[in-house]
């Protein structure tokens, strides 16, 4: 896992680790990454307003109702923003770890056109209609079929790349991207093809339960361990605090997740002994996540004093502080006597929120902006623009998860004790207008963050990547006196 201008060893030695990058594969998805950051949640702000304000968008644009414009902001959001941001870092940290190249070189910047045109495509679809039904699976199956080919290619190109390490040793980050690669192409077979053609009535709400949990705990959970535990020991400049701490989450995660998805349909007509298998497994989620905070937070140990500087620490330990309340909120929720006031209210989008956008997309800027400046060969534009970009975020999630959390509550309780609906959403419209006013905080702060980004590339026109070094290093990588 070494940086530029550390000395290598073993099978390493002599090994020029940027030479393997593919830097044009990297830069097309990350591109693309940015791209769906300043556009798909910015779709969700948009619906959000109308909540507050539910005539805003018209009242005879049916390709501006909520009911068609959600599944662009959360598709958009995991299938665009995350995913592109991902695997365009895969692309830069696999043949870092293992010292070789990643084959077919050729088929990199196809696939990465490819998967996000038609995912334009798909989403321009969803405005108009064409919808399976199912949360995070909506997608129209032209646009399923080349997704699942390029997942499936990119699994067997790292996969190809990883049995060809020079060291037999597997770095926690390959075991985590082996695991989220091979478990999401088998998980898009059944969400694709077999789910929506297949699986009906009360079977397809269990099954559906079961993929959408696997699209956030087999893909954005494994895959945004990949980015921060290559990119915090990186940037932190710290060896990883324990390596047995982070086997133990990648099994407890890989035994564990595979069960949880029916807790969303518990006092269903589901049988109870599956409810309560997802109840139980639901609460041992504690030790992944109680594995990687510690390995995470045990990593910066002697390195706090640099954090305020230390862009990409920052992104990446506050998404794990957001990932510890949001997991709480997770297993909770589970327990039946917390499903009653919970379930069906504005705490489970606290929960989706601060999990799926400030844990795994805010680790995924971590990555963009650590990386970002090494495709270019220079520093990072505007710390300070950096610095707002990183503080709007933080807020606005923040703001965004308090607020639906305490709505959420006051929802639930006032159901329990008899409150008509409609008389229930009174109270609400403060909450909802916070909330609406947070998703524009994080949204300027991702736009700045990308035109940071953008002027980074364009700062110094130069023909060859010149190399940056970590801060206080010498070209040796020993520390600077």
């Amino acid at each position: 896992m070494a940086e530029t201008g550390t000395v290598l060893r073993g099978k390493f030695a002599g090994v020029e680790l940027d030479a393997l990058v593919d830097w044009p594969v990297v830069r097309v998805w990350l591109y693309w990454g940015m791209f769906w950051l300043m556009v798909t949640p910015s779709v969700g702000v948009a619906i959000s307003g109308l909540f507050t304000f539910p005539d805003y968008l018209g009242t005879g644009n049916l390709e501006l109702t909520f009911g068609r414009l959600r599944p662009v902001h959360v598709n958009g959001v995991i299938f665009g923003a995350f995913s592109a941001l991902f695997i365009g870092e895969c692309y830069y940290l696999v043949p870092r770890l293992c010292g070789v190249r990643v084959p077919w070189p050729r088929l990199g910047v196809p696939m990465a056109w490819l998967w996000n045109v038609v995912l334009a495509a798909a989403l321009i679809s969803l405005t108009v209609g064409e919808n399976h039904g199912l949360e995070a699976g909506e997608l129209p199956l032209f646009a399923e079929i080349p997704i699942f080919a390029v997942v499936a290619t990119v699994t067997a190109q790292f996969l190809t790349t990883i049995s060809q390490r020079l060291e037999p040793p597997l770095y926690v980050a390959l075991w985590y991207l082996i695991g989220a690669f091979v478990w999401t192409t088998m998980n898009l077979v059944l969400g694709s093809f077999i789910l929506p053609y297949t699986i009906t009535g009360i079977n397809s709400a269990a099954f559906h339960g079961l993929y959408i949990h696997y699209i956030v705990g087999l893909w954005l959970t494994p895959a945004g361990y990949v980015l921060i535990y290559f990119f915090l020991p990186l940037s932190a400049r710290n060896p990883l605090f324990s390596h047995k701490l982070s086997l133990v989450g990648f099994w407890s995660l890989a035994l564990f997740y595979p069960f949880v998805g029916i807790h969303h349909y518990l006092f269903s007509p589901i049988a109870d002994w599956a409810e309560t298998i997802a109840i139980v497994t639901s609460m041992l989620l504690i030790i992944p996540v109680w594995t990687v905070l510690v390995n995470f937070f045990g990593t910066m140990m002697g390195k706090w004093h640099e954090f305020g500087r230390n862009l990409p620490a920052k992104f990446l330990i506050t998404g794990s502080i957001m990932y510890l309340i949001g997991c709480f909120q997770g297993s909770t929720e589970a327990l039946r006597s917390l499903q009653q006031p919970t379930h069906f209210t504005d705490f489970v989008i606290s929960h989706s929120h601060l999990t799926v956008f400030g844990t795994f997309v805010v680790w995924a800027m971590g990555g963009l902006i650590y990386v970002w400046p090494r495709v270019w060969g220079r520093e990072l534009w505007s710390f300070r623009m950096g610095n707002w970009s990183f503080w709007l975020i933080t807020v606005g999630i923040s703001t965004m998860g308090l607020v639906l959390t305490a709505g959420g509550l006051q929802q639930g309780f006032q159901w329990m004790s008899g409150v008509e609906w409609l008389d229930s959403l009174v109270p609400m419209k403060p909450y909802w207008f916070v909330r609406t006013l947070s998703g524009i905080s994080m949204d300027v702060g991702m736009s700045l963050l990308v035109i940071n980004l953008m002027l980074t590339a364009l700062a110094q026109p130069s023909t060859e990547r010149q190399t940056v070094l970590p801060p206080g290093t010498q070209p040796t990588g020993e520390p600077a006196e």
